[in-house]
């Protein structure tokens, strides 16, 4: 495939990203609606699970050809653009308030699940077995069910729903524009790293800096621009929402699947791109505890420290 097709690619797969992480927004924040759920809740379940496929197919598909190291590689960089960059440049745009009462429990599962990782590399040296995988996937589905009780036990009333302008569009209506949306951004996504991969081999990119950069990056894109707009649409409730709740879907979902499939691999390089996450993460939630919200200064402390990240680990 020529330099020139791949770059085409890359640029229609970021059309197919932005067009449909703005339909999947609107069509979910509909749905929040009509069920009285809270925006977070639902930026914490289908938006987290529709923007996090991409990230689930590509770690799937490696452990499938036998690329292991890449299947850790692309959850534990995505999860680092998640929490650094998409966070940071989304307070550079508009200061988000946070209401640490909505968020804390999955923050903390999200930096437990990124421990829990790291104590997985440090137990087994090379190969991590299918057991470990069959646990995260569990979690995985743990998690799901006491999302949906808690979602269920806290429904906005009729009155607040009409308040916050409900919802225009009927409830099938809104589910078919959402599986629509999550649709664009799947094939977007893939289509964005694969053309990404391609430019990057190229220009001789060494497959660990692929694995945690450009394969990283194309399969974040949609928690990027489903954020980006909902933060510029005043919903940053789901913006936040959806970067926690990818965070600990891509760890127990995407590498809990691909640990099923195949023994994960790891390495020592691992470990620091571990302690970049766990950092990063500690970071934005001492923002969040501090000041209630993330501001344009924090904000670009935390687009600083994806950069000097990403810096090192090229040179």
């Amino acid at each position: 495939m020529s330099a020139a097709l791949d770059v085409f690619l890359l640029i229609l797969g970021f059309v197919l990203l932005v067009k449909g992480a703005d339909v999947f927004v609107d069509a979910s924040v509909g749905i929040a609606k009509r069920l009285r759920i809270p925006n977070v809740v639902i930026g914490l379940t289908v938006v987290a699970l529709g923007t996090s496929l991409p990230e689930a197919m590509v770690s799937a598909t490696a452990s499938l050809s036998g690329s292991n190291g890449l299947a850790v590689g692309n959850v534990v960089g995505s999860n680092i653009f998640n929490i650094l960059f998409i966070i940071g440049f989304c307070a550079l745009i508009r200061p988000i308030p946070v209401k640490l009462k909505e968020i804390a429990r999955d923050y903390y599962i999200s930096i437990g699940a990124a421990v829990a990782v790291l104590i997985m590399s440090l137990v087994f040296n090379e190969a991590v077995p299918r057991a470990v995988g069959c646990v995260l996937f569990a979690a995985f589905i743990v998690y799901i069910v006491a999302l949906v009780r808690h979602a269920l036990k806290n429904r906005a009333t009729e009155e607040d729903a009409t308040e916050n302008g409900g919802a225009s569009k009927p409830l099938w209506r809104n589910v078919c524009f959402a599986v629509l949306g999550a649709a664009l951004i799947l094939v977007g996504g893939r289509i964005t790293v694969d053309s990404a991969v391609g430019i990057a081999f190229t220009l001789g990119v060494t497959e660990r800096v692929i694995g945690l950069t450009i394969v990283a990056l194309g399969t974040s894109l949609p928690e990027f621009v489903t954020s980006l707009i909902a933060c510029k649409k005043g919903e940053t409730g789901l913006a936040i929402g959806n970067v926690i709740g990818s965070n600990i879907f891509n760890i127990l979902f995407a590498l809990g699947l691909s640990g099923l499939i195949m023994p994960l691999a790891v390495d020592k390089n691992l470990l620091l791109d571990l302690g970049v996450l766990i950092a990063g993460s500690i970071a934005a939630f001492l923002f969040i505890l501090t000041r209630k919200r993330v501001a344009r200064f924090e904000g670009s402390l935390l687009v600083l420290m994806y950069a000097a990240y990403i810096v090192y680990i090229i040179y």
